[in-house]
């Protein structure tokens, strides 16, 4: 599944299609060797008409796709690996002078070509780094991190283990065992005082330091503890201590793991903006961010079920447009704000009863260059 997702964004299989064909563009088919025997004109993002065409591209697309394999094969948090792919897949073709999905002018398509070859070759080499995983980091957590080699020990070790615990479980259960190993990240950068601190200075980060290395303890611990049981890591907690940004989180989870929505997009942030607590019953108000992993239109069930709402891409407000075929691709962020309502449980934890995104009361939709 992830292998697809990825495959889909690097133009190793044919990306989503169009839902209405382009017309077939014989300059670019003359140009392009692969155009026509592989029906490239049905594809809407001229990135992934130039992979899907050309001879070259179609090949390093192939060994790009074995290097992310092998890395995805040494870390635990694949979604993140993901995600950060989609990043530099729209870092790429902005760079190579892909915006959108506006045409690339015929006189363009070879320097573009060429562009996207020499940083797709480029990715390759960085991606068999070791150290890559460090140099990739987009959080202020993961600066940290790389930055002390104890630190860095302690996240390795973890993610060892972590991959020992989750190679023992049946597919789906993989899938979201993956998925809460990955929310651990987010509720320890927001204890930790990390989240949103992508562009602060390192040294302003120190503090955090400590709390980073009680996390790390706190977690190796408690999966020594299950010696060797996945299940008494991962799928047990259905409640939360306290009605906050974490028990949103878990319920966002939740909502995403029933319908299928981690095919399409990544939880990146939530951030809780005003609660409203009494004995038995609880309302949270927060921010939920998400990134676009694979293209889904802007109108659909994935829309409303994964996001709460339809959207309008050109003012990306959520708002349906009737007859629109628009859609949302690779790396567009989205972020809602919606209210969630927990009940208090008999053991005094607190469940979250929202089931479903709808109804979102404000939303942003942002894309990439």
């Amino acid at each position: 599944m992830v292998l697809a997702i990825i495959a889909v964004q690097i133009g190793l299989a044919l990306p989503a299609r169009a839902q209405e064909p382009a017309d077939t563009n014989r300059s670019i088919s003359d140009i392009l060797p692969l155009f026509g025997k592989n029906h490239c004109e049905e594809i809407k993002n001229p990135a992934d008409q130039l992979f899907c065409g050309d001879p070259s591209l179609n090949s390093v697309a192939t060994k790009l796709n074995s290097a992310i394999q092998q890395r995805l094969n040494r870390i635990p948090n694949r979604r993140l690996a993901i995600e950060e792919n989609a990043e530099w897949i729209r870092d790429r073709n902005s760079s190579c002078g892909i915006f959108g999905r506006q045409n690339v002018p015929t006189r363009d398509i070879k320097p573009v070509r060429d562009c996207l070859l020499k940083e797709t070759e480029e990715r390759i080499e960085i991606l068999d780094d070791p150290n890559f995983d460090c140099l990739a980091t987009n959080t202020a957590a993961g600066a940290l991190i790389c930055a002390d080699p104890v630190l860095a020990n302690a996240k390795m070790e973890l993610n060892e283990h972590v991959l020992t615990l989750i190679a023992k479980l049946k597919e789906d259960e993989a899938r979201d065992a993956f998925a809460e190993f990955e929310r651990w990240s987010r509720e320890r950068d927001r204890k930790c005082n990390l989240a949103g601190k992508e562009n602060v200075p390192l040294q302003e980060l120190s503090p955090s330091e400590g709390c980073l290395a009680d996390y790390f303890t706190r977690k190796l611990a408690e999966v020594a503890a299950a010696k060797g049981d996945p299940k008494r890591v991962f799928g047990r907690h259905q409640v939360s201590p306290s009605p906050d940004a974490d028990a949103v989180d878990l319920c966002v989870a939740q909502i995403h793991s029933t319908n299928s929505c981690d095919d399409f997009l990544s939880v990146s942030r939530v951030s809780q903006i005003n609660r409203e607590v009494a004995e038995q019953n609880a309302t949270v108000v927060a921010t939920v961010e998400m990134l676009v992993l694979s293209p889904f239109a802007a109108c659909s069930p994935i829309a409303s079920n994964c996001t709460g709402t339809c959207w309008d891409v050109k003012s990306g407000t959520p708002k349906s447009v009737p007859g629109s075929r628009d859609g949302f691709a690779v790396a567009h962020r989205l972020r809602i704000e919606k209210s969630f309502a927990f009940q208090k449980t008999d053991n005094g934890g607190w469940r979250c009863n929202s089931t479903a995104l709808q109804p979102v009361e404000v939303g942003v939709a942002i894309s990439g260059p």
